[in-house]
């Protein structure tokens, strides 16, 4: 072959591989534990997913695998992510105890705020600045919280004594011993378990947020629910949006790109307006429904607060024992929840 038509059948396989790999499509695989009209996967990941591939111009495409659909149980999603089983996961980092310490700091009892949007936008720089260590194995595209945790119950609560005794399904490690502390007998179980448990039985109340009510039917098994005076939440629960690395880290500098351009602050804030919206939603069915719903006035919430303060304590005390300054990491925490408050 010529020197000049080597030269071109060269060139001419160089602009098919760029072609190829200009025109290369890829399937991400969503795994999460709601079924699919629950409000995140409905408001915030459909939407999301819709948004990557119109940017990527049909190039990416995600695939919905609700309510655990690829098998597996919610405190695996994690790990599904982590090991490649899956390419991206909606998950609680709270269903794997222990394991994310200084991302529980949200969680400790009338830390946060009333607005899921505002306190996952401080939860992001959080997380950012004081504990991406935790999700080294992972890329992570999003963290947030839901709106103000509250009771939802068979029995009314309406102050502090009359918790005591009830079996109350909390759903980590932090809002389990701050239901010790404040006298109920903590479940731990998966948010998806709480229909079964509620309707035989097992269960006297819940503690999740208004926004997740209406797709466990919570607001048909109880009837009562309890919220509490004052700018504070009783507690909220953080989340993650993982995406396994080799996954992220394959994709061509375009294609990730557009991931990079629809992760981060905004996506976070993006899904927790969905929990905000969500709990208005969640709590006119209640209504609708006919239940009674208790505010506790902010003396009986000042008890509760000066109870399930213990529960910060413990924090801080187990975390210097990993050589972690708690008590700074709270001190941030409660900086960043007060920036975006305003």
């Amino acid at each position: 072959m010529s020197a000049w038509k080597f030269r071109l059948a060269a060139a001419a396989l160089a602009a098919a591989t760029s072609m190829g790999a200009f025109a290369q499509e890829v399937t991400l695989r969503l795994h999460q534990f709601l079924p699919p009209q629950g409000t995140v996967p409905s408001k915030a990941l459909v939407p999301w997913a819709k948004k990557i591939e119109e940017d990527s111009k049909g190039r990416i495409k995600i695939q919905m695998f609700p309510s655990m659909q690829l098998g597996g149980t919610p405190p695996q999603l994690y790990d599904q992510a982590r090991d490649g089983v899956v390419d991206i996961v909606w998950t609680l980092p709270g269903y794997t105890p222990g394991r994310f310490p200084k991302s529980e700091v949200f969680e400790l009892p009338f830390i946060s705020g009333l607005s899921a949007e505002k306190t996952s936008r401080a939860l992001w720089d959080y997380i950012q600045k004081n504990a991406l260590d935790e999700y080294k194995d992972v890329h992570v595209l999003a963290v947030h919280t839901h709106g103000p945790g509250l009771f939802h119950t068979k029995q009314p609560v309406v102050g502090l004594e009359s918790l005591r005794g009830m079996k109350i399904r909390g759903g980590t490690r932090v809002v389990n011993n701050m239901l010790v502390k404040l006298g109920a007998t903590p479940v731990g179980m998966p948010v998806t378990g709480v229909t079964e448990a509620l309707s035989k039985g097992v269960l006297d109340g819940t503690t999740i947020p208004w926004e997740v009510a209406p797709a466990l039917k919570v607001q048909e098994l109880v009837k009562n629910h309890t919220t509490f005076a004052g700018d504070r939440a009783l507690y909220v629960t953080t989340f993650v949006v993982a995406m396994n690395k080799n996954a992220y880290n394959k994709l061509p500098a375009d294609l990730k790109k557009v991931i990079d351009d629809n992760s981060g602050a905004e996506f976070s804030a993006l899904i927790a307006r969905t929990q905000d919206v969500g709990d208005d939603v969640g709590r006119s069915l209640a209504l609708k429904n006919g239940n009674k719903i208790t505010e506790l006035e902010l003396a009986e919430v000042q008890r509760w607060k000066r109870t399930a303060g213990v529960v910060e304590s413990d924090w801080i005390k187990e975390m210097q024992s990993k050589n972690v300054d708690g008590a700074r990491l709270v001190s941030e925490a409660k900086a960043l929840i007060s920036k975006y408050d305003k």
